[in-house]
């Protein structure tokens, strides 16, 4: 690893990398251009992206299911293999970055608040698997 970046990424290793994450280069893309806009106060200032941030995490602590269903159908759509759709779509969102930049703030408030929704589900999911590993189960049967 130490190797790769004394020597450097090459223009193929960079082409290929986007070609096969499309879809998160552009996001990455759309997100240092909306926090630029919004630090550098072009259109909107950060008071506006952080409200709008809040805004979103609050909206899906509160409807976590509706949210939920909601960003399931748009990574369906968004992960579709079709580059044009992806390019468009990356459009779009860069557009967005430097104009509207709250709008994509609000994107990770949501799934900010998703992520506050499910992650304890998940970690008290995984604490019960483990708990039922190191405890087998006994064969005698117990009495009262």
């Amino acid at each position: 690893m130490g190797d790769k970046f004394k020597e450097g990424v090459s223009v193929q290793e960079l082409e290929n990398f986007a070609r096969k994450y499309t879809t998160e280069v552009f996001l990455i893309l759309a997100l240092i251009i909306a926090a630029i806009s919004s630090i550098l106060d072009f259109f909107t200032g950060p008071s506006w992206s952080l409200g709008f941030a809040a805004l979103g995490a609050i909206i899906s602590i509160a409807f976590p299911e509706k949210i939920i269903s909601m960003q399931k159908k748009l990574f369906k759509f968004l992960s579709k293999p079709e580059k044009t759709t992806q390019y468009i779509v990356g459009g779009v969102r860069l557009v967005i970055a430097i104009f509207l930049p709250f709008i994509l703030f609000a994107e990770l408030g949501l799934l900010a608040g998703i992520a506050f929704h499910n992650i304890p589900k998940h970690l008290l999911h995984k604490k019960e698997e483990k708990g039922k590993e190191e405890t087998p189960p006994s064969e005698e049967e117990e009495h009262l």
